[in-house]
């Protein structure tokens, strides 16, 4: 829901908005979310009529407080009447055309698909009802949010009509209600806000799109080189391995690449300004698109190093795990061999598992503070300390985990399978190029520039300056700031 909120002014901060007095405020409608904001209205301390074409039927699913009549006695009652009826059904309120003059009508109503009328609903009530103001509003807002109160859902209530003054009742109530109003404007934008609650993650499509890319590469890769090669070389079937083991070797890559991904647009974007000597110079659209899908990435990267070490604990508990311990006991004890205890792959794996826990606990902290109730409690410097410093400590961690699994393994020739190096190979590359560009920018010639850019600072930029003369007097002339 950001993205239409953008450039938008909240009401929330507005002065000459004043909590609404107790008024009685009608719903037209019996569903669940006429239900869900009649109560909401009351536990408000409104006074609320709710107008159905059933009351008697209908009066047990509303709260003892809410007066359940006809619509027409409801809409006689009350100045704002919410409209929670679907479109389809504006049709029936024809009939109160006459006693609806000069009504305010709240349309809280969503489409089944996006745009899938040419006008929005709010609009085509406005053109049934003429005499009446329509204000746009609510529709973002779940029945369950409603029934729980503002604290459990979004606090935010789109609000839009060609009306100023039925916009700020509208406001009023809704601040009333504990929700947040923001102003979009006027009437053209309820197509907009009718299309919000239909968008499917609209922020995570290319996230996710890209997670499931890189899983799919290094999956085949991995299929390729634990699978398809002992089989073909050595007519062993090792199919076995597809669920547990190989997708245990794919997560912990896609994890550790999506991190990287995380800090990579960071450093183009340093170069870039290092490169044109200005920060108002645009990014291209890719680039500013990738900055904006940071924070999804780095979740993604959470959600796989979390699977990583639940696969990574289930490893002992297979059964072809158990075949291949005894098969090795049976092996040691007809070669006769009494101690297999081998020094270094004990250290190397304790030191992997113990960096591997530190690397998931700050991925799990960067998570964490992601989330809105988190962040909104953190000042800026503490959440950037926490996403910045401790997310490029994180990346740090993950690069020595990955250099501890493979150890000495790079320089072992029976870990290329068809001449294929092995698959954390791959994965270091784009992490330790953005940890070696962090490195290069910390350097003080280069760290001062770029602080210099970011605080303002043009290269070629002309400033002017004051001279004195031969006679004592000042004269003015101008040089280039890069000078």
């Amino acid at each position: 829901m950001a993205k239409p909120l953008l450039g938008h002014r909240s009401m929330e901060d507005d002065p000459s908005i004043t909590p609404a007095a107790s008024r009685t405020i009608g719903v037209l409608g019996s569903g669940d979310f006429a239900r869900s904001l009649a109560i909401r209205l009351v536990c408000s301390g409104f006074k609320v009529v709710v107008g159905s074409r059933n009351p008697k039927r209908k009066a047990g699913l509303f709260p003892s407080a809410a007066e359940v009549t006809f619509q027409a006695e409801a809409v006689k009652k009350t100045d704002v009447i919410f409209v929670a009826v679907f479109r389809e059904h504006y049709s029936t309120l024809c009939d109160l055309a006459d006693v609806l003059v000069g009504k305010i009508l709240v349309d809280v109503s969503n489409n089944i698909e996006i745009n899938h009328h040419k006008e929005s609903n709010a609009e085509y009530l406005a053109s049934l009802f003429p005499a009446c103001t329509v204000v746009k509003g609510f529709n973002v807002v779940s029945a369950w949010t409603l029934q729980s109160g503002a604290r459990d859902g979004n606090k935010q209530v789109l609000i839009c009509s060609n009306n100023q003054e039925a916009k700020r009742t509208i406001a009023e109530i809704a601040q009333v209600m504990g929700f947040t109003p923001v102003d979009m404007g006027c009437m053209s934008s309820a197509r907009e806000i009718e299309n919000i609650p239909l968008h499917l993650l609209p922020a995570w499509k290319i996230p996710i799109f890209l997670a499931l890319g890189l899983f799919l590469c290094f999956f085949t890769y991995n299929l390729i080189r634990q699978v398809i090669h002992p089989y073909i070389r050595e007519q062993k079937n090792k199919l076995y391995k597809i669920p547990i083991e190989v997708v245990n070797t794919t997560l912990p890559c896609v994890a550790y690449v999506m991190l990287s991904l995380v800090y990579l647009p960071g450093v183009l974007a340093a170069c870039s300004q290092l490169y044109y000597g200005t920060k108002y110079r645009r990014f291209p659209d890719w680039l500013d698109q990738w900055l904006q899908h940071r924070k999804q990435i780095g979740l993604l990267s959470f959600f796989c190093a979390a699977l990583h070490a639940m696969y990574s604990l289930c490893l002992p508990m297979r059964r072809s795990h158990r075949y291949q311990l005894i098969e090795t006991a049976v092996k040691q004890a007809v070669e006769k061999k009494m101690n297999i205890w081998v020094e270094e792959e004990v250290w190397r794996m304790e030191i992997y598992i113990s960096v591997g826990i530190i690397a998931l606990g700050l991925l799990s902290l960067l998570a964490i503070t992601s989330l809105p109730s988190i962040a909104n409690s953190l000042n800026w410097r503490e959440f950037s300390f926490i996403q910045s410093t401790l997310g490029f400590i994180a990346l740090v961690i993950s690069t020595l985990h990955t250099l501890t699994y493979g150890w000495s393994r790079a320089f072992d020739e029976n870990q290329y399978k068809f001449y294929l190096p092995p698959t954390y190979t791959l994965t270091l590359l784009v992490p330790c190029t953005v940890i070696l560009a962090k490195v290069i920018f910390s350097l003080p010639c280069i760290q001062q520039r770029l602080l210099r850019i970011r605080r303002g600072w043009e290269k070629g930029r002309y400033v002017k300056f004051v001279l004195p003369s031969a006679t004592g007097e000042y004269s003015s002339g101008e040089t280039s700031s890069n000078v």
